[in-house]
């Protein structure tokens, strides 16, 4: 507890999975299966741009100009 470098969880696809169950508490729901699956795809692009050191705006910027960005294939 005494280094604050150390994210307070380490579980990253919970995180993920809080936000779009917060979303949809505060919406209520989805109107659609098409709808849902946007939804979840741009969550999913930005989630990984941040994991990967990424600004999301940056990361949708690029998308935006047809310019996306990719992870690396190959792990560190």
């Amino acid at each position: 507890a005494h280094d604050f470098r150390v994210p307070f969880t380490n579980n990253l696809a919970e995180n993920d999975i809080r936000m779009v169950k917060l979303q949809q508490k505060i919406s209520g729901s989805r109107r659609t299966n098409q709808g849902a699956s946007s939804y979840l795809r741009v969550r999913s692009y930005i989630s990984t741009a941040r994991k990967n050191g990424l600004d999301a705006i940056e990361a949708l910027t690029q998308l935006a100009l047809s310019d996306p960005w990719l992870p690396d294939p190959t792990p560190s």
